[in-house]
């Protein structure tokens, strides 16, 4: 679709619709990001329990995708033979990401030989699949991309990307799109706003990750704000008023790499995201 501009086509590649937090209302919430202009949504497992309800969600909510993974929060739980479960998933060939994988430096409560095996196994299955990565960083950044290079992939999203300018090109060159999303919003993540405004526009993929990282006009009381996908858009404007740039170009643009990198075409997001408009 050259040429094609769109202020209201955004697509939040990262938004766990399927939490316990979205329990009693995951619908209603749907419907509002969808009257905001929020087309489609990636909706990542984090376990082989979460894979059934992502599958679940994703037949009943018009413009969701689905992508199957073992988060490194949850292998410490997960048993060597989910991996062949995860495989029966993707054989099914409904997924459109092996994801959410990843490893994790902060989390102490699981083994790192056992983050770095899971790991490297779903970067195997996304291979034998022919799949992208949707990937958890966090302080892991050097064992990721030493990952990366040993198990090639199609590419794939570096969720919530934190890293520097020169680790940010390493992810470029193995084929990676960097998400953004709700801590773009704080004037104080100078490092993340400078990365937003520095990076070809080409590179750079929104989220929310839904319930969590709220933007920072999400009111916090007793306890953390519950971020929504309807946030996205004003998200996306904020990465326009830091570039220079229209809204328009940035939801066109942003959407347009999400869909480049999940091998979809922007036809097949509209199409699946107007089917029964605005009702679940």
């Amino acid at each position: 679709m050259p040429g094609l501009i769109i202020d209201d086509m955004w697509l939040d590649t990262h938004c766990h619709l399927s939490a316990p937090e979205f329990a009693e209302d995951y619908g209603a919430v749907w419907n509002l990001a969808r009257q905001a202009g929020v087309r489609g949504v990636l909706l990542p497992a984090v376990d082989l329990n979460d894979c059934e309800a992502v599958t679940r969600l994703t037949t009943e909510l018009p413009g969701a995708f689905p992508a199957y993974g073992i988060h490194p929060f949850y292998v410490g739980e997960a048993k060597d033979e989910d991996l062949a479960r995860l495989a029966e998933w993707l054989e099914q060939g409904r997924a459109v990401a092996v994801g959410e994988i990843g490893l994790d430096g902060m989390n102490r409560e699981v083994d790192w030989a056992r983050q770095e095996r899971f790991f490297l196994a779903q970067l195997e299955l996304a291979r034998k699949y022919d799949l992208p990565v949707v990937l958890h960083v966090r302080r892991a950044i050097a064992a990721v991309l030493r990952g990366l290079r040993q198990i090639k992939v199609r590419g794939g999203i570096a969720h919530a990307f934190n890293g520097s300018l020169e680790e940010a090109k390493q992810f470029l060159k193995l084929g990676f799109k960097l998400g953004f999303g709700g801590t773009l919003t704080y004037p104080g993540s100078r490092r993340i706003r400078a990365l937003a405004t520095e990076l070809p526009l080409e590179a750079i993929v929104l989220e929310t990750d839904a319930p969590d990282i709220a933007p920072v006009w999400l009111p916090r009381q007793e306890k953390k704000a519950r971020n929504t996908p309807i946030e996205l858009p004003r998200i996306g404007k904020v990465l326009a008023e830091l570039r220079g740039l229209a809204v328009e170009e940035i939801a066109f643009q942003t959407t347009t790499n999400a869909c480049s990198i999940l091998q979809m075409a922007i036809e097949e997001v509209l199409q699946t995201a107007m089917k029964n408009r605005f009702s679940v």
